[in-house]
């Protein structure tokens, strides 16, 4: 199967979709918050914060796994992406870094579908523009190499990110 047809751009609400895993854009703590964080906890139910509670955090551009509760998904897999403090501190490494331990932990638990939606892009302040091309590089890096998942799914909330990424993926980018 082509790279190109296992990437899938959708505007949708990243707490219903139906797939193996889906991307929590998590805080540190990864005991819930604002924005995807908060509409996860909120839809997975109190089971999630209790599983998250027992990871003991997470560090900035990585990712931990727990079960989805109530959601559809069987996992919700937790990235810390990167705070934007102007490029500078290495935010870009970090986020990459994050997509990249997203997929890794999908294909250590099987998971045939991925779903991302776009981490650090929110009230961590990572320009939307910069995150896309960062976020798919690394999902079409991965996806050369490894058989799953079979689709990854990038959810854009709003038509903002959604024009984004239709653009850079319609590009199909040399990276």
């Amino acid at each position: 199967m082509n790279i190109t047809d296992r990437i899938i751009l959708v505007q949708e609400d990243l707490t219903q979709m139906d797939v193996a895993a889906i991307v929590n854009a998590a805080n540190r703590s990864l005991l819930g918050g604002g924005g995807v964080d908060g509409a996860i906890h909120r839809a997975a139910g109190s089971g999630l914060l209790e599983e998250c509670r027992a990871l003991n955090g997470c560090a900035t551009g990585s990712a931990k796994i727990t079960g989805g509760h109530k959601l559809k998904a069987k996992h919700v897999i937790h990235a810390v992406g990167p705070i934007w403090h102007g490029g500078d501190s290495g935010e870009d490494n970090l986020l990459q870094s994050a997509y990249k331990t997203c997929l890794e932990l999908a294909g250590q638990y099987k998971c045939k579908s991925l779903a991302f939606p776009n981490i650090s892009t929110g009230v961590y302040g990572f320009p939307k523009r910069k995150a896309a091309p960062i976020a798919i590089k690394a999902v079409k890096e991965f996806l050369e190499k490894n058989e799953l998942p079979e689709k990854v799914y990038f959810v854009c909330f709003d038509s903002e990110n959604y024009a984004l990424y239709d653009d850079f993926l319609s590009q199909d980018l040399k990276f």
